[in-house]
């Protein structure tokens, strides 16, 4: 697989991580009889930071995978085309 390749999987895991948090967050709150933001608040808060973290995380190495892809795309086809006389 290519750094492309490896840069979107991390992209959408991240997408993945970010929103169990928020899928954990209502589930807990599924039995609660008032539904308003500072109840969901305190939800998010006990489902902890840690998928949220990951999120970033993941989040950061995507973007670097697909920014180095692109370099070495970048470099590849230009050294590529200095070899055949063309620009």
């Amino acid at each position: 697989m290519n750094f492309r390749g490896v840069g979107v999987s991390f992209l959408m895991f991240s997408v993945l991580l970010f929103s169990s948090r928020y899928i954990a967050a209502a589930i807990y709150g599924m039995d609660s009889v008032t539904k308003d933001r500072e109840l969901f608040q305190n939800l998010l808060d006990f489902t902890g930071n840690t998928l949220f973290n990951l999120s970033v995380i993941s989040l950061v190495i995507g973007v670097l995978y697909l920014v180095v892809g692109e370099v070495i795309n970048t470099r590849y086809f230009k050294n590529r085309n200095k070899g055949n006389g063309q620009m």
